[in-house]
């Protein structure tokens, strides 16, 4: 099983564009959206909702009120300010804990006389098994302020593997999380194939960098696709010397086009109905990265025989 993950070094690059065509072209892929802090791949699959599950991860203080005592003690405690209360001195008013800024740790639990806090399991979000026009979709929404969004990550591509292997589908086509931090590690570890979109502007050169260092240290293919990039092609030149410098492979270029947003607008993809322009130009990168993939297949291929003699 192979999968492609399409990752960016800054948001709105046009990542989940091309990755839904990528979802249409592709043969019987299964799906898996990481970018659970403003997942937006649903808007252009509309997806059907088969299974939703409920997403806990770390723990957030509930103080009882007819258990607490009034002490301040967890008030004096919490260097977080999570702990208000409605008058600030010990033994006035009623205590109680803001969840928005509570960060789990405990030290109020700890120090609590009469126990009189909870520490349940946080809700921080949800994630679903949905069915789309191009096949299963695992995706999922981080809750307001929630963390953990690395853990979610790494829960959605693991089911999205569990479907794919149900269903005997060879690729998971991964829409990953902008920037470098922790989602972006979760969704990459792993990976078959990586996909870099970056577009021709300061800010999508600088963070462009910032992503291929990422990947070398984790030692992933890397190809690189730079979109729009006719709004300045000295720019996109430089982007993609620089890039086969780092060890990545160019693999296309996707001009501007007003059909981009259009094909939003009516929740479909953009290769969907279109031939030219744009849709014509991912068509093509869409041959550069299947034919990675069929590379890596064989590569792995050849390992697992290789491991098999050594045995």
């Amino acid at each position: 099983m192979q999968e492609l993950v399409v990752i960016s070094g800054k948001g709105g690059t046009g990542k989940t564009s091309v990755t839904a065509s990528f979802a249409v072209l592709a043969s019987r892929p299964a799906i898996a959206d990481c970018d659970v802090d403003a997942a937006d791949l649903h808007l252009i699959l509309s997806p059907r909702t088969v299974a939703r599950h409920e997403f806990r991860c770390g723990h957030q203080a509930v103080i009882r009120p007819d258990a607490c005592i009034r002490c301040g003690n967890c008030l004096a405690s919490c260097r977080f300010q999570a702990v208000k209360a409605t008058h600030q001195t010990a033994g006035g008013g009623a205590f109680w804990i803001d969840p928005m800024a509570c960060e789990g740790c405990g030290v109020c639990v700890r120090f609590c006389p009469a126990k009189a806090i909870d520490f349940p399991e946080r809700l921080c979000g949800e994630w679903r098994v949905s069915e789309t026009r191009c096949g299963p979709m695992v995706h999922a929404r981080l809750g307001v302020a929630a963390e953990n969004s690395g853990k979610l990550v790494s829960l959605v591509r693991r089911e999205a593997r569990r479907v794919a292997e149900e269903q005997q589908r060879s690729l998971i086509i991964v829409d990953g999380p902008p920037g470098i931090g922790c989602p972006v590690i979760a969704s990459l570890t792993g990976a078959s194939l990586v996909l870099v979109v970056t577009e021709p502007t300061v800010a999508g050169e600088h963070d462009l960098e910032r992503v291929l260092r990422l990947t070398r240290h984790f030692q992933l293919p890397v190809l690189l696709c730079v979109n729009k990039w006719d709004i300045n092609p000295e720019l996109a030149g430089r982007i993609e010397a620089r890039a086969r410098e780092a060890g990545a492979q160019v693999a296309g270029r996707i001009r501007y086009d007003r059909a981009v947003p259009l094909a939003q607008m009516r929740e479909q993809a953009v290769v969907e109905g279109q031939t030219q322009g744009s849709a014509h130009d991912i068509r093509e990168l869409w041959e550069q990265v299947r034919s990675s993939i069929q590379r890596c297949v064989i590569f792995f291929a050849i390992l697992a025989c290789l491991a098999r003699e050594i045995i």
